[in-house]
């Protein structure tokens, strides 16, 4: 738990999926859904279903989706405090290992917290803050898809 902020409740999982799910409408065509949200970080899964390829696998956008929604939503809760804060993705990369053939999982570990204290140190000094994060997306125990993003945290101009 080197990065759990603080402020993080057992409610916080629920705060996050709230949100998802009435500000991106991709998540709800997806049927995303926070699945944890504890010490060890955010995970969110996705049924198979309407994330399907023509191969009966998940679609990889998909797979993309979900690991950026899970770093994103890791980002928000670790400024959640700091609101009026707006968070984009600047960039991304993903490495598709295996086909997933079930539900979708994937799951941003937190961050040392000196690197989300620097986070808010940076946004408080009225500027942009950058973070990288990593995702993992598995299936059981398979690592299926390792997802790596850069996260922009801005406020609007005073």
């Amino acid at each position: 738990m080197p990065g759990l902020p603080t402020a993080l409740d057992p409610e916080a999982g629920a705060r996050l999926d709230a949100y998802l799910q009435a500000h991106i409408p991709l998540v709800r065509a997806m049927q995303a859904r926070v699945a944890g949200c504890d010490e060890t970080g955010v995970a969110l899964s996705a049924p198979l279903a309407p994330n399907i390829n023509h191969e009966g696998s998940a679609f990889g956008g998909s797979l993309a989706s979900l690991a950026t929604l899970a770093c994103w939503g890791l980002v928000w809760l670790g400024l959640e405090p700091t609101r009026g804060t707006h968070i984009v993705v600047g960039t991304s990369q993903i490495d598709y290992l295996r086909p997933v053939t079930d539900t979708l999982l994937a799951h941003c570990p937190w961050p040392e917290s000196s690197v989300l204290a620097g986070l808010h140190k940076t946004l408080a000094r009225g500027r942009k803050a950058r973070i990288t994060l990593q995702a993992q997306v598995r299936q059981q125990q398979t690592l299926c898809a390792s997802f790596s993003g850069d996260f922009v945290a801005y406020r609007d101009a005073p």
